[in-house]
Order: structure tokens, then C-alpha cells, then sequence
């Protein structure tokens, strides 16, 4: 992992976003005989999304694709989801505006250029290893892991140096 600013600690995130495609996928599709669409997503991240919601970080997808594989892994992942969105800049000011929060305390997560602009107006960045030379640019922290390998639970046990164990299992 390559950070390029000093520690940074979950208490100054007010929200998480996450890009669908390349992030919590490895950004490739399989189609079946039928048309329909298969993505490989790392269970890792399932646990991660869990302690997110333990610590009540908010957490949401933001995807330009429109595809229900979207939806079903948020579903199963319990993460609202927009997705279909065309402007990802417009629909996270949005969210912002009407969730209360401050543009420069979200963490937003990103792999290619239809990122570029909207991680230009979030406080904290980072991107899969396999990401854009323009994403990695200008993202804060370049996670070791490539997209759909478990990217969310590198962020939260490598960068934020949460113990797992602790938060999810420990009932002291």
C-alpha cells in the first residue's frame, strides 16, 4: 500500500463510497448463454462492509453501471446502492447535500477514469492496485490489492488499522 499523506483515522470519515466495477469487482464480466451478467466479488469485503456498519460509518455504491449484479451484491451486502447514475460528481453532491455531509470528510474509492472527477471533490482517496495511472495519481492511498480481491478489508485492517476481531467479536 502506498500512502501518500500522513495516518489517516476513521474518526475524521463521515461517509464511505465505493465504485462498483474495479473496486468490489475484479472488472471483468462473464455472460452467459442467455445474456446475463457474472462478476467475481471477494467475500473478504462482506465482512468488512459488517464492521463499517458496526463503527456506523455510513457506507454507499456509487456506480455508473446499470445492472441488477449491482444491486444483488448491495442487497447481500446491505449498502445502499446508486447505481445507473450518468454524473457520479452530480449524484454525490446530492447525496451529500441531502445526507449532511461535508464533501471533504468522504472517502471515496475509485479505479477509473469515470472516477477522476468526483474523487477530485472527496477529502480521502485510495484505489485497487490495478487502477488508472490517473487514478493512482491522484488517490491518497494505492491499496496493494487489486479490484474484487477483498479491497474494503485491506482499507479498514492496513490503512485504518482496525482489528477485526476486536470491533466484529469481542463482547468487553
Amino acid at each position: 500500500m502506498d500512502t501518500k499523506k500522513k495516518q489517516i483515522l476513521i474518526d475524521e470519515i463521515e461517509a464511505f463510497i465505493f465504485d462498483f466495477d474495479g473496486v468490489l469487482t475484479n472488472n471483468v464480466v462473464h455472460i452467459d448463454q442467455d445474456g446475463k451478467e457474472l462478476v467475481s466479488c471477494s467475500r473478504a469485503d462482506g465482512l468488512a462492509f459488517d464492521l463499517l456498519r458496526k463503527v456506523g460509518k455510513p457506507v454507499y455504491i456509487l456506480s455508473t453501471e446499470k445492472n441488477y449484479v449491482v444491486e444483488a451484491r448491495a442487497n447481500k451486502l446491505r449498502v445502499p446502492v446508486l447505481n445507473g447514475v450518468n454524473n457520479k460528481v452530480k449524484s454525490l453532491e446530492d447525496l451529500a447535500n441531502s445526507e449532511g455531509f461535508d464533501l471533504s470528510s468522504i472517502f471515496y474509492v475509485g479505479n477509473d477514469l469515470n472516477d477522476y472527477y468526483v474523487m477530485k471533490l472527496c477529502g480521502y482517496t485510495a484505489c485497487p492496485s490495478d487502477s488508472h495511472f490517473r487514478i493512482k495519481e491522484i488517490s491518497d492511498v494505492v491499496l496493494k490489492t487489486p479490484g474484487g480481491g477483498g479491497i474494503v478489508r485491506e482499507l479498514l485492517e492496513d490503512v485504518f488499522n482496525i482489528d477485526f476481531i476486536s470491533v466484529l467479536y469481542d463482547d468487553n
